[in-house]
């Protein structure tokens, strides 16, 4: 289940390029972004991410977002226990 939504982000965020060349999630960034995360009008959870004048609004119904909010309390807690 976690590689299904986490490639689903990477080509949303990067425009779908899916090459080992690609950032990683190891790869050092100087890049910095707000993110925004809520419930839309039409009921879906919505990740805003802006950063350097480009605007990513990506969408997901609960289940999806259920996945991704796993996802990050996951790695939270392995980080946690290092």
């Amino acid at each position: 289940m976690q590689e299904r939504s986490l490639k689903r982000f990477k080509k949303i965020f990067i425009g779908g390029k899916t090459s080992e060349s690609d950032m990683s999630i190891n790869t050092p960034s100087e890049i910095s972004a707000n993110l925004q995360i809520g419930p839309t009008d039409e009921g879906m959870v919505r990740i805003y991410v802006e950063a350097d004048g480009v605007e990513i609004p990506m969408d997901f119904n609960a289940e999806e977002a259920t996945e991704i909010a796993e996802e990050i309390m996951a790695a939270a807690q392995m980080v946690a226990t290092k």
